[in-house]
């Protein structure tokens, strides 16, 4: 019977648009940025994650790097499918003598379509699942971060991805309310690097913005423990020369603006759809923020002042979704209302 248990291994997978996180007998065992490099000739994949990072931006004509993912879900099938597969073959580096069958729990956006929905557990199986749960990105969020979601109590999760921001009310182990923008992460990068070619004239890469964004993004102006300035390369659009200028967090602050005004937004047009027993709860337990952007310095404070209620950014909240779909996973009997 062990051996048969052996074959059938589980997994959580967090699939997101910026970084891909499994969890394997309750470890993070892969957790690598959502990026494939390919050959364009023969469509052989050549690395995936880090690997597939570092060549991101700088291939020449026989390769090329894909994000699989945009705005959280898939936007080119069969290159999700390599890397899934190839992620998955990261849990074993030496390949077992039996391959295992996979049971999968895979997190997805609440406002995914029925298509889109196809499309995940499409690609799973053709990875080599051969039974693909889905959940929720809030309700994962939701138990990584420790609340219990069947209680008759309210509780708004904010979940800033890579591609979607997520902002859901949360109740009885069901999504009440839920509002989904299309401005995170990539939007923010895409914002540096807007405001880095209109005021200096330079032109940088995904990269290195998203560099920036990690070193000194900021949501407010003000900080009290502000980070140094940082030197940044990139071409003068002017002369076409490489060049460096030194880039503050104000400017930052100044370029992410207008994305944070919009996420503003919509948090308040879902707490304004709210039920009024939940709003009452939501106004005694405060938002929990997670996912990559909840880390921007000042973010919390920022939505703070705005909504004029407590803001909690979760413990390691980049972990947060798929430690709760590593939860569910392992509880796959008491929380069966939770999978799709």
């Amino acid at each position: 019977m062990g051996f048969f248990n052996f074959l059938t291994q589980e997994i959580a997978i967090d699939l997101g648009t910026a970084n891909t996180l499994i969890i394997h007998n309750d470890s993070v065992v892969v957790d690598e940025p959502s990026i494939v490099a390919i050959e364009r000739a023969s469509g052989k994949i050549v690395a995936v994650g880090k690997k597939a990072m570092m060549m991101h931006e700088k291939t020449h004509e026989y390769l090329r790097t894909i994000r699989p993912l945009k705005d959280g879900v898939i936007a080119d099938f069969n290159a999700a499918e390599g890397m899934i597969r190839e992620l998955i073959k990261m849990i074993y580096p030496k390949k077992p003598l039996f391959a295992p069958s996979w049971r999968m729990v895979i997190c997805i956006p609440s406002s995914i379509t029925e298509v889109e929905k196809r499309a995940v557990r499409d690609s799973a199986e053709q990875a080599g699942a051969k039974e693909v749960y889905l959940i929720h990105e809030p309700m994962a969020a939701a138990l990584g971060i420790g609340i219990d979601v069947e209680e008759p109590v309210g509780n708004m999760i904010i979940d800033i991805g890579g591609g979607t921001t997520g902002i859901s009310v949360i109740a009885l182990a069901g999504i009440v309310c839920d509002q989904s923008i299309r401005i995170a992460g990539d939007e923010f990068t895409a914002d540096i690097m807007e405001a880095l070619r209109r005021y200096h004239s330079l032109l940088i890469g995904e990269r290195t913005a998203e560099q920036i964004k990690i070193g000194i993004g900021s949501a407010l102006k003000e900080l009290d423990n502000p980070p140094d300035d940082i030197p940044v390369n990139g071409r003068d659009l002017v002369t076409g020369i490489p060049k460096q200028i030194m880039v503050s967090y104000q400017e930052i602050a100044e370029a992410l603006d207008k994305s944070i005004f919009k996420i503003e937004e919509a948090i308040l047009k879902a707490l304004e759809t709210t039920p009024p027993e939940l709003a009452s709860d939501i106004y005694r337990r405060g938002l929990y923020l997670t996912g990559g952007g909840a880390l921007l310095r000042g973010l919390d404070k920022r939505l703070s002042q705005k909504i004029k209620l407590p803001v909690h950014v979760a413990d390691d909240p980049l972990r947060a979704v798929v430690r709760g779909t590593g939860i569910a996973l392992k509880h796959i009997g008491k929380y069966p209302f939770l999978m799709q």
